[in-house]
């Protein structure tokens, strides 16, 4: 961990230079206590005053969060239609382009635990398309606004308590801190209290940058699935054939119910529902790190 006078030297911001939509609301008397009474518990929670004065001091509401917390679209997607977009033959051919291209560097992470390299693409395909998409937000503001207004308050100030930890002790600032209007993070989408249990330091700078360097998205990414109980030599899984068993302790998923495909699935398979618990999300990583490494 950085100490939090790097992290001081880095935060350097300004209400000048603040995004216009963080400027939305303005002179809310009770959001003003409220971020008083925040900054006083990061300070005691181990955020450096200082971060915690910037950070909160000035900060404002954003709207469009809320609009989007309280107005998420439901889709209602089959497993095949999931598959199509999330392991499109775009998204295959790039992670096997990156893989070949990335392949030392992920290897260097993945390769002393075990871990495929093709799960590790996979994941960071799936999760930010190969660091394309981070998320627009500054993921203070959305949490904040989230934490004031009761969506799942509890949770979202913890979040922000711990995002403020991160800017604390050096790993990015403030603006650079994106994500999206939930507070995931960077090329592997880590939640704040995520990144502070599993992000991981992969190039040796005592940062754990997972918006823009890749030996530490990496290196993350790797470490949690580690901790997570990743079993060195054992598959996610694979398609069963129509009318055949699993190995006695494998469970079987059947994302389209009992008429369709069956597949068998491994510990390892739970260790990617740690990360996000859907089997439909969890069949998609597994999928297509064996279509990337084919």
């Amino acid at each position: 961990m950085l100490n939090s006078r790097l992290g001081r030297r880095a935060f350097c911001i300004t209400l000048a230079t603040l995004p216009l939509a963080a400027q939305a609301q303005s002179g809310d008397p009770k959001f003003t206590a409220w971020l008083r009474t925040l900054q006083a518990e990061a300070v005691r929670s181990g955020v450096d005053a200082e971060t915690a004065r910037a950070a909160l001091s000035s900060l404002e509401q954003v709207p469009q969060v809320l609009d989007l917390a309280h107005n998420q679209p439901e889709f209602s997607m089959s497993f095949s239609q999931y598959l199509d977009v999330v392991v499109s033959q775009k998204r295959i051919d790039r992670g096997r382009k990156l893989l070949a291209e990335n392949r030392a560097l992920i290897e260097r992470f993945a390769g002393p635990t075990g871990i495929p390299p093709s799960i590790v693409a996979a994941l960071w395909g799936i999760e930010s398309n190969y660091g394309e998409r981070l998320g627009d937000f500054e993921v203070v503001q959305a949490l904040a606004t989230l934490a004031y207004n009761g969506f799942r308050a509890s949770f979202f100030r913890q979040q922000l308590i711990a995002a403020l930890k991160i800017i604390s002790q050096g790993h990015t600032t403030l603006q650079a801190m994106k994500g999206s209007w939930a507070g995931a993070m960077g090329q592997c989408q880590f939640i704040p209290t995520t990144f502070l249990a599993y992000a991981a330091d992969g190039d040796g700078d005592g940062r754990y940058d997972i918006w823009s360097n890749k030996a530490d998205v990496f290196a993350s990414i790797t470490n949690y699935l580690r901790a997570a109980g990743w079993q060195r030599g054992v598959g996610w899984g694979a398609e069963l054939p129509p009318g055949a068993a699993a190995p006695k302790g494998e469970r079987v998923v059947r994302p389209s119910g009992a008429g369709g495909p069956a597949y068998r699935t491994t510990q390892n398979f739970r260790v990617i529902l740690r990360w996000n618990q859907s089997d439909f999300f969890a069949l998609a990583v597994g999928i297509l790190s064996d279509r990337i490494a084919a």
